[in-house]
């Protein structure tokens, strides 16, 4: 834990950082000691978890994305936002083949340098994976519509 706050600590001196804290994590970082490191830092911003109207108004004006959750990886997708994927595998393959994921690995210190590239040269989506246009309520309806 204490490398991850490491790597967002050196994150958050070239760009603000906005952490959505599950109480789980915020519990363990306080029982190790880690949480003032976090909540000193004028650059980084702890809130309580988002709903998910907030969450996603969040990740879509974000300039980069870190994660573990398969959904953001899709979301950020969705929404053409650099996702770094903070794991060795995903089950959203079509996010980093046709996406805007990168799996970065679980090794914490090349956080701050997989940041630094993506914000200099962000990772170009020539297209969206197909039928991920955002319309798919619509495509729902006509299926019903058509159906009654």
């Amino acid at each position: 834990l204490l490398k991850l706050v490491e790597a967002l600590i050196t994150v958050s001196t070239s760009i603000p950082c906005v952490f959505p804290i599950h109480p789980r994590t915020k519990n363990k970082l306080e029982h190790f000691g880690l949480l003032d490191q976090l909540n000193d830092n004028p650059n980084f911003f702890l809130t309580e978890p988002l709903g998910y109207i907030d969450f996603m108004a969040l990740q879509k004006r974000a300039a980069v994305i870190l994660t573990d959750s398969g959904g953001v990886q899709e979301e950020s997708t969705s929404f053409g936002v650099p996702c770094l994927t903070i794991r060795d595998n995903t089950e959203r393959p079509i996010t980093c083949t046709q996406g805007t994921n990168k799996l970065i690995g679980t090794d914490y210190s090349v956080i701050p340098d997989e940041v630094k590239s993506t914000l200099n040269t962000p990772i170009q989506v020539e297209q969206k994976p197909d039928l991920w246009d955002g319309k798919a309520a619509e495509r729902l309806a006509d299926v019903i519509d058509d159906y009654l």
